[in-house]
């Protein structure tokens, strides 16, 4: 919402006196916004124009929409379109709609917050960047109505909403502050003028306009026409629905125009889906896959970008139900005959024939990623990087699509390096007696590859799956298994790898192992002298498996939670019955060898108690975790250092 009036003045440039407008500040992120347009680099400004001719378009959708219940709306100005025009002496360039318009509220709104997702993200971004990514970014954004102030030094906005006898001026230099007045010569929809600064006054040039509706805006079906001086209004556009045509009607350079428009993001989409479906129901939908992630993917709201037309008519960018939570990727627009015109935004979520719809729409989206999967690994795997997380989603979501988007997984896994591999790619590497897939939840950037749990299964070169989207700890218990192959966590419970053979049958520490000669028994004691140590802190201990190079690992008891999905539900506040974990030794290891022969000669004492606290720590820290007494961990290390230096001086 905009802020409260702070001032009131006299607006010079309003035609009705009587009025005085009402000064307001911009939301902050528009302000942050505006600076980053007032001062950018960026050398394609012909963006502005593609933005303010799309909504105007969307402008005139809305009132064609509402006409549909209430005609008088459009009553002697029933044919929409967009009107640019340039004065070249007065460096002004207007573009002009009359579709719905907007009334005071809706200009404070609209004009003076950015209520879209993904704003702090973007912000976060720019603030971070250079000025060359810059550039880019804005680009992806897809600033819409603020584009203006990369070319304006200042912007007005007569406007008068369809239906409303009050219309309005809105003006700003888009430096921290705009104002609003009452204006009844408004006319209905919006008029835009932008003032130009002196080295963009290119953009007054007919042929560039002409340039720049053709680039990008020859899909909008609506006539966008340029108005010059004693000249009839000529007609840029072809005008008509792109999505109406035949596949083999529309060019790549129009797909590409199209995506432009109703995606918000440049480049090229990475896949085109067209369908055209015929029969008992009746609907035509273009839809993109982008070659980029949204800012707003990620939004909690999860909501998509498809817009429902009904016979070419707009009805809604928000259409509950058209696109699962899953393919919000997805943008462009689906177009139905059945529907009725007058079909409310409330129940279009209930009609039956649009539970078909995307029932089509999701099987023929993800017959044609599986093409390109196979088609084209490489292009697959950047796709997968983009929009993996996302998909992922569906497994758990979707039962009737779970095999498909199963098998469309990729994951890095021990062996895989940076290479992505799919679950059929695991299944047909197993090892010999291999009966299960083996996962490790992590952190990525924390570097699950170095994880001391994965060292008994490099140790006998099987590969473990890394798990580092927070989705997989929901689809994973969902999902169960793959080809009859049940997933399993390396972190939790009992590993059984003493069926495999190791790849190599040196000890890891090589000789210093073999200065100091532990019995089963001696490792034992070791083990009982923790456990009483210890106590309650942990759940178990016990001698492991999995473990090669490491001393010591935390492990979940079987049963229990994942110690990474407990890890995430903390991090995001969410109630969580805390499970002690199992510390595991790793008996060969020179430390616990030494340990464990010192408990044998001189049973259990202070120095071998402050060993066990150190060893629980030591796991700790390998596993991320925050200490809970560094304090005493500390003191404990000196301690101990202390008494090793004696030692060898002696």
């Amino acid at each position: 919402m905009g802020k409260a009036p702070v001032e009131e003045t006299t607006s010079e440039s309003t035609k009705s006196a009587s009025s005085k407008s009402q000064t307001h500040e911009f939301q902050a992120e528009v302000s942050k916004l505006l600076d980053l347009m007032i001062n950018s680099l960026y050398k394609e400004k012909d963006i502005f124009l593609r933005e303010l001719i799309a909504n105007a378009s969307d402008a005139c959708d809305k009132l064609r929409y509402a006409a549909i219940t209430k005609p008088e709306l459009t009553d002697g100005d029933s044919n929409l379109k967009v009107v640019i025009s340039a004065d070249k002496d007065a460096r002004t360039l207007t573009i002009q709609d009359n579709g719905i318009g907007m009334n005071q509220d809706e200009l404070v709104a609209n004009l003076g917050t950015i209520a879209r997702s993904g704003t702090e993200a973007f912000l976060k971004l720019m603030k971070e960047s250079d000025s060359e990514t810059d550039a880019n970014l804005i680009g992806q954004f897809g600033v819409g109505f603020y584009a203006s102030f990369m070319v304006a030094s200042k912007v007005d906005v007569f406007t008068r909403h369809a239906g409303e006898e009050t219309g309005w001026h809105w003006e700003s230099k888009g430096r921290g502050k705009f104002s609003i007045v009452e204006d009844n010569t408004a006319k209905r929809g919006a008029k835009i003028v932008l003032h130009l600064r002196k080295a963009e006054a290119d953009f007054l040039d007919s042929v560039r306009i002409r340039h720049i509706v053709s680039t990008y805006s020859d899909h909008i079906a609506l006539p966008i026409q340029l108005l010059e001086d004693g000249k009839e209004p000529e007609t840029l556009n072809e005008g008509s629905a792109l999505w109406t045509r035949l596949p083999s009607q529309i060019t790549e350079e129009q797909h590409n125009e199209f995506y432009n428009h109703v995606a918000h993001l440049p480049g090229n989409p990475w896949a085109t889906v067209h369908v055209q479906a015929e029969g008992r129901f009746e609907y035509t939908a273009l839809l993109y896959i982008p070659d980029m992630r949204p800012f707003d993917l990620f939004d909690p709201a999860r909501q998509h970008r498809v817009r429902l037309y009904v016979k070419r008519v707009f009805i809604t960018d928000e259409c509950e139900g058209l696109v699962p939570g899953f393919l919000r990727f997805m943008r462009g627009i689906v177009d139905c005959t059945d529907l009725p015109l007058n079909v409310s935004r409330e129940t279009l979520q209930h009609n039956p024939l649009l539970a078909k719809i995307s029932a089509g729409l999701v099987k023929r989206i993800l017959s044609d990623i599986e093409k390109k999967a196979k088609k084209n690994p490489e292009s697959y795997e950047a796709f997968w990087e983009n929009f993996g997380a996302v998909l992922k989603e569906g497994i758990y979501e979707q039962s009737d699509h779970r095999d498909r988007l199963m098998k469309l997984a990729r994951f890095r896994s021990l062996n895989s390096g940076e290479k992505l591999i799919s679950l059929e790619d695991y299944v047909s590497g197993m090892a010999d007696g291999q009966d299960a897939i083996y996962y490790l939840s992590g952190d990525a950037e924390a570097g699950i590859n170095k994880s001391p749990q994965l060292e008994g299964f490099k140790a006998r070169d099987i590969d473990v799956l890394f798990m580092t989207d927070p989705v997989d700890q929901f689809w994973l218990p969902t999902a169960a298994d793959f080809s009859d192959k049940p997933f399993r966590s390396i972190t939790q419970g009992s590993a059984d790898l003493d069926k495999f053979e190791t790849a190599n049958e040196e000890d890891s520490d090589g000789d210093a192992l073999t200065e100091v000669q532990t019995s089963e028994s001696d490792m034992d004691k070791l083990i009982a002298m923790i456990k009483l140590t210890l106590g309650d802190e942990v759940k178990d201990v016990r001698s492991s498996s999995r473990l090669t190079e490491s001393p010591v690992c935390l492990v979940a008891d079987e049963g229990d939670v994942d110690m990474h999905f407990e890890k995430l539900l903390r991090q995001h506040q969410q109630p969580v019955m805390g499970h002690k974990r199992v510390l595991e030794i790793n008996p060969g290891h020179a430390l616990t060898r030494a340990l464990a022969d010192l408990v044998n000669r001189e049973g259990a004492s202070e120095a071998l108690e402050d060993a066990a606290h150190l060893l629980f720590d030591q796991a700790r820290i390998l596993e991320g975790e925050a200490l809970p007494d560094p304090a005493s961990f500390s003191r404990r290390l000196a301690g101990l250092l202390a008494k090793t230096l004696v030692l060898d001086k002696r």
